[in-house]
């Protein structure tokens, strides 16, 4: 970044300016909260600007509490950058004392700006529609989280009570019909009620192929169990609740799956990126997001590192434990390469032969999926870079990487 060229260097935590630290002697310009509003954080950077000249403002959580920072940092004509917080913790480490404060974090940030200018990433200006699916993707998030969470509440209550019934319905729980169901007939006595013939009648407009086999099989799994688990009335009560939960955040989603695709489509690279198998709407916006246009990365090793997704292998003395996805690195995008990647064996021969490759050498399903991850890193990286679609290639020409 060239930070010891600039005058001053402001670190900002929280929603704080707790320190200003100028270069290169590292003096002190600046030491007290500052609120995170526009008025107060402009008064600052203008006074900053007009005695130091050009000022470099460095934000350790550039898209939550830091993004009016930034944005009014930018007006005032200040330079901006990134410092990762895996590197800003790791840097917090050299420091003395064991206290971890707001101004002790804004320092270091804005000392490491100083000192080791090349742990800094640039930050370029979010164009608007980045910035909606930002915000748009980190919803879906929550609500995908969410969805899990209740998901994971239903099953276990019916593994409490009646395991063969969450054995036909649990792994079904996505499907609007089983949530519709489950809302209205929550316990196995209220399913009996109801009766077959009615219950297929009423789910056939729902799930026209599944209704009779669903709904045979759920009085199978209710024949399999005779004696009533103590508690089992309360189904009744709990299930329609949890169902009808997971039905709105089901509904939400796809909500926002639409406007994420909206957004999506008026963006310039989402032709480049949903030409790669595997990768869908969801996943295209979270590239957008994390990656960008990839110019911020050198190279595609770079872009691997930052998603944490070169193998490693645990070793200690003669001991060499198996490869695992190193810890840390960027979640959104580490997830997003490891779910692409397995979705993507189906659609695309070249994958599937490397991920048959990969466990014919004797790794695990998940390393050899951690392995086409990052081989289809690379593969995302040339088409950022080059701006061309995904090429098929054919499985003789897939080679293998050590």
């Amino acid at each position: 970044m060239g930070a010891l060229g600039h005058r001053v260097a402001v670190g900002l935590h929280a929603d704080r300016v707790d320190h200003g630290v100028g270069a290169p002697a590292g003096k002190k310009v600046v030491d007290k909260p500052l609120p995170n509003s526009e008025p107060k954080l402009r008064a600052v950077f203008d006074k900053l600007t007009a005695k130091f000249g050009t000022v470099l403002v460095i934000v350790d959580q550039p898209a939550s509490v830091g993004a009016l920072p930034l944005t009014v940092a930018r007006e005032a004509g200040c330079r901006i950058a990134y410092l990762p917080g895996l590197a800003m913790r790791r840097i917090a480490d050299l420091y003395p004392g064991e206290a971890k404060t707001d101004a002790k974090d804004a320092a270091v940030i804005a000392d490491a700006a100083r000192t080791m200018p090349h742990t800094l990433r640039s930050l370029e200006l979010t164009d608007e529609i980045t910035a909606e699916l930002t915000v748009l993707v980190g919803f879906d998030q929550d609500l995908a989280a969410e969805a899990t969470r209740t998901s994971n509440r239903i099953r276990g209550l019916l593994t409490q009570f009646h395991p063969s019934l969450e054995r036909v319905l649990g792994s079904r729980l996505d499907h609007q019909a089983v949530t519709w169901l489950l809302e209205r007939y929550g316990s196995p006595a209220a399913l009996r009620k109801a009766g077959r013939r009615r219950l297929v009648e009423l789910i056939r407009p729902k799930a026209p192929r599944m209704a009779q086999r669903l709904i045979d099989d759920v009085f199978d799994a209710l024949d399999e169990q005779t004696v009533v688990v103590p508690g089992t009335a309360t189904l009744d009560i709990v299930i329609p609740s949890l169902a009808a939960s997971l039905a709105a955040v089901h509904t939400q989603r796809r909500a926002m799956e639409a406007q994420i695709n909206h957004l999506l489509e008026a963006h310039p690279l989402s032709p480049v990126l949903t030409s790669m198998p595997g990768v869908g709407v969801r996943t295209a916006a979270v590239l957008v997001v994390t990656v960008g246009d990839g110019t911020g990365f050198p190279t595609a090793a770079h872009l691997a590192s930052y998603a944490r997704l070169a193998p490693t292998t645990k070793s200690s003395g003669t001991s060499i434990h198996g490869e695992h996805a190193p810890r840390g690195g960027n979640r959104q995008l580490k997830r997003a390469m490891f779910l692409s990647a397995f979705a993507c064996m189906n659609a695309d021969p070249a994958s599937r032969a490397y991920y048959d490759k990969q466990r014919a050498r004797g790794k695990t399903h998940t390393q050899a999926l951690l392995r086409l991850a990052r081989q289809r890193i690379s593969v995302l990286f040339a088409m950022l870079r080059d701006g061309t679609f995904y090429e098929p290639r054919a499985p003789k020409d897939i080679g293998l990487t050590a």
